[in-house]
C-alpha cells in the first residue's frame, strides 16, 4: 500500500486487513473442519503480561494514542481507536494457545491472531504489528514455569525481528527465521546475527533469495531447520505462521503453494511428536492474499488436527508448475554454506538421523 495518497497515487486499502482471516474462519466453517477443533475465546492479555516483553513507556504511548483515536507505533505500525484492544485480544489468544499446549490441555493449537505481532519490538511497533504476540506468550509461559526450552520457527516471508530481539541473549530459546532476504525489515535478518552472550548460537536466520520455490524451502527445512530443531531438543515448538511466502502474495516474492505449507506443518508435527510429546503451536502472522491465505491456512490446520477434511486448492498445481520451483544451484550452495556455518553451534550430523527417520528418506 502507499503510505498516503498523492498527486499521482490513488488511495488504496491497507494490506493488513481482517479479510483473509475472516475468509479462513469462514472456510473452516463451510468445510466442516471447525467441528473437529476445540474453539476457544480467551481474554485479552493483561498489562502485567504485556510488560514481560514491552517497555511500560511504549504501552503508555499506545494507550494515549488509542484514546486520541489514531497513532503510529513507530515504524509502519499505524493504528486507530480500536486497534490496541484488538492487539491485546490477539496477544491473549497467543497466550492461551501456548499455555494450553504447554500444560497438556491440548496436543497442539492454532491461534488465528490479528493483528500480527512478529515485528513488534519491546519499545516500538513495526510492520503492522503493535504487540509481540509470541514473545509475550512465551515469556509468560516460561516465567510461570509452564515450559522450559522453547524453539520458535518463523516462516513468514518477512524477518522475525521481534522474536530475535526478545530472546537474542537467552540460551533456553532458539529462534529461527526462514524469510525472503532484504524484504522487511531492511536492518535485520542476516545469517551472521546469531545471538549474543549466553545466547550465542541461539538465533538462526535463513535469508532466502527472492524467487525461492517449494524445493528451496523443503531443502532448507531438511538440511538445516529440522536438524537445528532436533539438536536443540525443545519442550515446545512455536511457529510464527505467516502465509506471505505464497506465490499469490502482494508483499512477497516467493513461490509456495498450500501443499508446501501443509508439508512443512506435517514435518514439524512429526518432529514435535519425537522431541516434545507433540507440543506444537502455530501463531497466525502475515499473509495478504485475501483469496489464497484461507486455502493455505486450512491446509495447515487440517494437518495439525490430523483431519482428512480437505478443501481443493484450484491454484495448487498451477503454482507448483511455475518455473524455478526446482532447487536452483545458487540456492543449494547458499543453504549448504549456512549449514556448515551453523555446525559450530549444533551437532547437525547427529540430528540428521532423527530428520531422516521423520522424512522416511535415506540420510
Amino acid at each position: 500500500m502507499f503510505a498516503a495518497p498523492g498527486e499521482f497515487l490513488q488511495p488504496q486499502p491497507a494490506s493488513e486487513s481482517p479479510e483473509s482471516k475472516r475468509r479462513l474462519k469462514n472456510l473452516l466453517e463451510v468445510s466442516g473442519l471447525i467441528d473437529a477443533l476445540a474453539v476457544c475465546k480467551p481474554p485479552p492479555a493483561s498489562r502485567e503480561d504485556l510488560e514481560r516483553f514491552h517497555a511500560p513507556r511504549y504501552l503508555d504511548e499506545l494507550e494515549a494514542g488509542s484514546r486520541r483515536g489514531l497513532g503510529d507505533g513507530g515504524d509502519c505500525a499505524p493504528y486507530t481507536a480500536g486497534s490496541l484492544a484488538a492487539a491485546k485480544q490477539s496477544a491473549g489468544l497467543a497466550i492461551a494457545a501456548i499455555e494450553d499446549v504447554a500444560l497438556g490441555r491440548r496436543g497442539n493449537a492454532y491461534a488465528l491472531c490479528r493483528p500480527p505481532g512478529h515485528h513488534a519490538e519491546a519499545d516500538r511497533g513495526r510492520g503492522f504489528c503493535l504487540l509481540g504476540n509470541i514473545p509475550v506468550a512465551v515469556r509468560r509461559a516460561r516465567a510461570l514455569g509452564q515450559v522450559g526450552r522453547v524453539a520458535i520457527l518463523d516462516w513468514d516471508v518477512h524477518h522475525g525481528n521481534g522474536s530475535q530481539a526478545a530472546f537474542y541473549d537467552d540460551p533456553e530459546v532458539l529462534t529461527i527465521s526462514l524469510h525472503q532476504a532484504g524484504n522487511y525489515p531492511l536492518d535485520t535478518g542476516e545469517f551472521d546475527e546469531q545471538g549474543k552472550g549466553a545466547g550465542l548460537g541461539g538465533n538462526l536466520n535463513l535469508p532466502l533469495p527472492p524467487g525461492c520455490g517449494t524445493d528451496a524451502y523443503h531443502y532448507a527445512m531438511r538440511r538445516l531447520v529440522l536438524p537445528a530443531l532436533a539438536a536443540f531438543r525443545p519442550e515446545l515448538i512455536v511457529v510464527a505462521c505467516g502465509f506471505d511466502a505464497c506465490g499469490k502474495d502482494p508483499l512477497g516474492k516467493m513461490l509456495l503453494n498450500s501443499s508446501a505449507f501443509a508439508t512443512m506443518t506435517a514435518q514439524l508435527k512429526g518432529l514435535a511428536e519425537q522431541l516434545c510429546e507433540g507440543r506444537l503451536v502455530m501463531i497466525h502472522e502475515g499473509g495478504y492474499s485475501e483469496g489464497y491465505v484461507p486455502l493455505c491456512g486450512h491446509a495447515v490446520i487440517a494437518r495439525l488436527a490430523g483431519s482428512a477434511i480437505d478443501v481443493p486448492d484450484p491454484q495448487d498445481a498451477e503454482i507448483a508448475a511455475w518455473g524455478y520451483q526446482a532447487l536452483q544451484p545458487h540456492q543449494r550452495e547458499l543453504i549448504d554454506d549456512w549449514r556448515r556455518g551453523w555446525s559450530a553451534y549444533a551437532d547437525l550430523d547427529a540430528a540428521d538421523g532423527v530428520v531422516a527417520d521423520l522424512l522416511k528418506t535415506p540420510e
